[in-house]
């Protein structure tokens, strides 16, 4: 691993704290970043402090213990989450696999045997399960604190991309008010996220799929509300849920995002694999995506997992490129030009991608859909089969 595994220990009632720890690995590939006694407290902690393992120790079986896992995996399902039972294991094995652990182990154990188990816990979430068959699609949160920078635009682009290149891609809009990637993409679904809010009940690959509308290149849709009343039913609790579904079920997940951050951007990045974020060059949008970097940073967020695409990059308003390195700090990944064609295409309801697919622009938003294409050996030229885990 390249980065240590920052890693939670939540300890239930009746678990002998001393006796875990000294068996905790001392190895600089797992950072402790809590040992927390109570689950409550776990989970109050696992919301503020930035994770990407979680440790449930109990002293048996122990219905708190697995109402944490669920609890854990529905939040970030890409996170990884081993159980430690001390006691009697009778009639928890299956539940807690069933809440979506990865791994469990019975105490006591070598501080090697533990930390081997946490290295295959994390490798096996991050990638595909060889025991479940389920796989983790990357989901990426496309974001600009500053409105009118272009994120429908990129977020529509990207996903087409994607979907051209023979992937699974759903796109879900997150401007809950007002919404336009269902115009942008040129669909006009009579089921929005306010339906699917509305219906009730678990969540499956069947019903997901009666309120995905389908863009011509195959990407899928999840549009948002059509009046602004109609934001207030959809939970960021009931957005989590959407998401792992989501990720199970399609190869990419992209969530075009309203400006700022709100309740419901803030559990999207919390729960997305990767940030897109979209500026221009004017002085106003260059200084709040430089502050939604610093945001992002302060959320513990990798900045290996950032991407900066500029939008209107060959715009003359006295603002260089040089200019934007020195503002930001950083280099943009993806340089969008202006093009005439771009509000046509928006207009027409067809991504530029698709109605001038040899534009520069075009090409642009192809190029940034590469860099989150990771060549999969096991496609061999097909989709896979990907299906949820029950």
């Amino acid at each position: 691993m390249s980065q240590a595994i920052r890693t939670l220990v939540a300890l239930d009632e009746g678990v002998d704290r001393e006796a875990l720890q000294a068996m905790l690995p001392v190895d600089p590939e797992i950072q402790i970043v809590g040992v927390v006694d109570g689950l409550e407290d776990s989970w109050t902690t696992l919301q503020e402090t930035p994770t990407d393992l979680l440790v449930v120790a109990c002293p048996g079986y122990s219905d708190r213990a697995l109402f944490l896992v669920d609890g854990a995996v529905k939040q970030r399902p890409e996170r990884p989450v081993v159980v430690f039972c001390e006691g009697s294991a009778n009639g928890f094995v299956q539940r807690v696999f069933e809440a979506g652990a990865d791994d469990l182990l019975m105490l006591p154990q070598e501080s090697e045997s533990i930390l081997f188990a946490l290295r295959k816990a994390v490798a096996r979430r991050h990638g595909a399960s060889a025991a479940t068959g389920v796989a983790v699609s990357p989901m990426i949160c496309v974001l600009g604190p500053k409105g009118g920078t272009g994120k429908t635009l990129t977020s529509c682009n990207l996903a087409v991309s994607l979907a051209q290149s023979g992937h699974r891609v759903a796109v879900v809009d997150l401007d809950l008010q007002f919404g336009d990637v269902g115009l942008a993409l040129g669909l006009a679904p009579e089921r929005t996220l306010y339906e699917l809010a509305k219906s009730g009940g678990s969540l499956d690959d069947e019903k997901l799929d009666g309120y995905l509308a389908t863009h011509p290149s195959g990407a899928r849709a999840l549009i948002a509300p059509t009046r602004p009343d109609h934001a207030g039913v959809v939970t960021t609790e009931f957005l989590r849920e959407v998401y792992a579904a989501l990720r199970t079920s399609h190869e990419y997940v992209i969530v075009d995002t309203p400006p700022g951050f709100t309740p419901e951007v803030i559990a999207s990045i919390d729960s997305s694999s990767h940030v897109c974020m979209v500026g221009m060059l004017d002085s106003l949008s260059l200084k709040n995506t430089k502050l939604g970097f610093e945001t992002l940073e302060l959320m513990g967020y990798d900045p290996d997992r950032m991407r900066l695409v500029l939008n209107r990059a060959d715009s003359r308003v006295g603002i260089t490129h040089d200019d934007v390195v020195s503002i930001i700090g950083r280099k943009p990944d993806v340089l969008v030009p202006s093009d005439r064609d771009i509000p046509r295409s928006v207009n027409q309801g067809t991504p530029i991608v698709v109605s001038k697919s040899r534009s520069d622009a075009a090409k642009a938003f192809r190029s940034l859909a590469a860099l989150y294409q990771v060549p999969d050996p096991s496609r061999n030229g097909r989709r896979r089969g990907w299906r949820r885990k029950r």
